[in-house]
């Protein structure tokens, strides 16, 4: 992966370049830009925003269910503890 130093200098080297070899106008340049831009992003490991939101929908989701079950667990050993105990030999007697 780029560093974002390594992105910016590359990009700057291209564009001065299109930009020097005055072959292009208006929508041509625009057309060009736009095109270098989006290829120097998808060389980037980059997500889109909506890619980004449900992977952090899915998170959250996955976050409520570990908290549930880690709720689930105490009762359990709580329940498991009562029993072990309920059940032990009393020492006081004989």
């Amino acid at each position: 992966m780029k560093s974002p130093n390594d992105f910016l200098n590359e990009l700057t080297t291209q564009l001065t370049d299109l930009l020097d070899q005055g072959k292009h106008t208006g929508n041509d340049v625009r057309d060009n830009i736009r095109a270098l831009i989006q290829s120097q992003l998808t060389k980037l490991d980059v997500v889109s925003r909506e890619e980004f939101e449900v992977q952090q929908a899915a998170l959250e989701n996955n976050r409520k269910q570990l908290r549930a079950l880690e709720a689930q667990l105490s009762a359990l050993e709580a329940e498991l503890e009562q029993q072990r105990q309920s059940s032990a030999p009393d020492p006081s007697q004989p």
